[in-house]
């Protein structure tokens, strides 16, 4: 690895270059902002990566002759851009983005990653996000690290030898964090409602947001829970010394917390770093459903935009209106659906925040189906929790229609009728 500045290192980007950037909170905004910088010197830079925290300016107006994003999932930071057409979206599930790497159909030329400093024996630790960023490392031409002894030093898969690394950057910034907003009364029903699904002893997979740590802090008094999952958030940490985190059911890294990415507070990256606990491992494996089902009671718990009646769920985009992506939800759903006693499970507010019923007679035009009707089971909201698994289309609408908000389940029922 050669230290050198950011503007050296990024010096090494060629128009028509592919780049791939870290994920999440991981994402290397010294090396960003100097990649941008030289925007005049390239042209047609392919820009392929996950969510990421913090700016994205290669989206900003004005970038499209310099700059090109795929985004593999939709963040805040970019979904303007691509609803605007300066930007776009590969629909892909979070478990195969890296074939896309190893199988040479989005060939890497660069890899922007940020890592710890190297240890004694020269390693660095991806830290945060080991996810599709550990294949990028593997297989781009060159690979270029912003250095920084703030990035958690977790254990796992990502930990890179220095000697992979071409070019070294070094810096001293804080790594973004989430801090959790005030959980609503419609989250704390939902929360409840999902709990009481949940058996001691269960393996958990949480998505992102008020839902997942709404029900996490209904989980105080639950014995043996295992966790599986993608994302590592502050609301494991209170069930962990809660004593009801253990891991001891669990049939694969058993007595171990399994994640591929983490994003929370600085209390998340302090329990994360040199933690034998958590390991960190590559998406390949956390989100492969072959994986996932060997634990028993899997219980994946995600969310949705909206549902129709048949039970269709979308879950990345708001009608033609793209808003996130696939990620990871049908990687677990099916997985949970095939686990011994296993549980999926699709949490959300019977309303938007504009008050429209977000059960639906038919999803709006160009709405996306992340889970099929054939793959969903549990739905839960704040009014209830129900499930769609063995019955018919009929069965279902009514199911439906018994948790959706009392405002719109007259309307609903009328069109079912009158279909």
């Amino acid at each position: 690895m050669i230290i050198c500045s950011a503007e050296e290192a990024v010096s090494k980007i060629l128009s028509g270059n592919r780049v791939f950037i870290h994920s999440v909170a991981a994402a290397p905004q010294l090396l960003i902002k100097a990649m941008v910088a030289r925007k005049n010197e390239l042209k047609n830079v392919n820009i392929v990566h996950l969510h990421t925290e913090g700016e994205a300016p290669y989206t900003a107006p004005g970038m499209e002759e310099h700059f090109k994003l795929d985004a593999f999932f939709i963040g805040a930071n970019v979904r303007k851009a691509i609803n605007e057409k300066r930007a776009d979206f590969i629909p892909v599930f979070l478990s195969e983005v890296p074939l896309l790497f190893k199988q040479n159909i989005l060939p890497l030329d660069i890899a922007l990653i940020h890592v710890s400093p190297p240890d004694a024996h020269g390693y660095c630790s991806l830290g945060v996000s080991v996810d599709t960023s550990l294949t990028a490392v593997e297989y781009a031409k060159i690979v270029i690290a912003q250095v920084n002894p703030k990035m958690p030093r977790t254990h796992g898969d990502g930990m890179i030898h220095k000697s992979k690394i071409h070019y070294g950057v070094e810096c001293n910034e804080e790594i973004p964090e989430m801090h959790a907003h005030p959980i609503t009364e419609v989250e704390t029903n939902i929360g409840h409602n999902v709990a009481e699904l949940i058996e001691d002893g269960a393996c958990l997979q949480m998505g992102i947001g008020a839902i997942p740590d709404a029900v996490l802090s209904c989980l105080g008094n639950h014995k043996n829970l295992g966790i599986h999952t993608e994302m590592f958030s502050d609301g494991l940490i209170e069930l962990y010394n809660k004593g009801a985190i253990t891991g001891s059911k669990k049939k694969i890294d058993k007595n171990q917390i399994v994640a591929t990415f983490a994003y929370g507070s600085k209390k998340v990256y302090d329990f994360l770093d040199d933690n034998p606990l958590v390991k960190m491992r590559d998406v390949i494996y956390v989100n492969s459903p072959l994986n996932i089902y060997r634990n028993d009671k899997v219980t994946a718990i995600n969310s949705a935009l909206e549902i129709d009646l048949t039970g269709q769920i979308c879950a990345d985009s708001i009608g033609n209106k793209m808003f996130s992506g696939i990620g990871g939800q049908m990687d677990f759903m099916r997985a949970a659906a095939i686990s011994k006693n296993g549980k999926p499970i699709i949490a959300m507010p019977s309303i938007t925040n504009k008050g429209e019923s977000k059960i639906v007679f038919n999803l709006k035009p160009g709405a996306g189906v992340v889970t099929t009707r054939g793959h969903v089971h549990h739905v839960v909201t704040e009014y209830g929790a129900v499930n769609l698994f063995g019955k018919n289309l009929e069965q279902r609408a009514k199911a439906l229609i018994s948790i959706a908000h009392p405002d719109h389940r007259e309307a609903l029922l009328k069109s079912f009728l009158e279909k």
